[in-house]
């Protein structure tokens, strides 16, 4: 009878600890969090359908719109460092679009790319003459206002 006891206690006690793990881990809600906020990889029909409206895009010089896109990086390009600092490479999510992005970097982390390195990012898409420029890949500090990221092997920029 006293062995049936104590292995229910054990059993009891395992569970409590595992939801107390969960509950106080801070790794664990950080992980929870990114879930919440951030939307996984497009899918193929809205990434096609995206492809469609940036190559649109190109002949409105008015063309501004947010995107979540995943994408190849095709060129890394020397950082800005006038006024507001900013990454800058060159993204291709097809082979017929390239890219620029401009990620402000007095406001966001410095993402440590590579060419051929695959990234998801939410920013601003706004008309350039060489296809388009995505920028608003970090967190807006303005209340109320869209803020975008970058999504690479496992971390958020934002």
């Amino acid at each position: 009878m006293n062995l049936k006891l104590i292995k229910t206690s054990i059993g009891i006690l395992l569970i409590i600890l595992a939801v107390a793990y969960q509950f106080f881990n801070p790794e664990s809600k950080h992980k929870q969090a990114d879930k919440q906020n951030f939307p996984s990889a497009p899918s193929i029909e809205s990434q096609t359908a995206l492809l469609d409206k940036i190559r649109q895009a190109k002949d409105d010089t008015n063309a501004r719109f947010w995107l979540t896109i995943d994408a190849k990086v095709v060129k890394m390009l020397k950082d800005d460092r006038k006024g507001a600092q900013h990454q800058r490479f060159l993204i291709s999510p097809s082979q017929d679009i390239t890219l620029l992005v401009a990620h402000n970097i007095d406001v966001a982390d410095y993402v440590p790319l590579s060419v051929g390195d695959h990234v998801k990012i939410k920013g601003r898409y706004e008309w350039n003459n060489r296809g388009g420029v995505v920028h608003w890949t970090h967190r807006n500090e303005r209340a109320g206002k869209e803020g975008g990221w970058i999504y690479y092997k496992g971390k958020y920029y934002k």
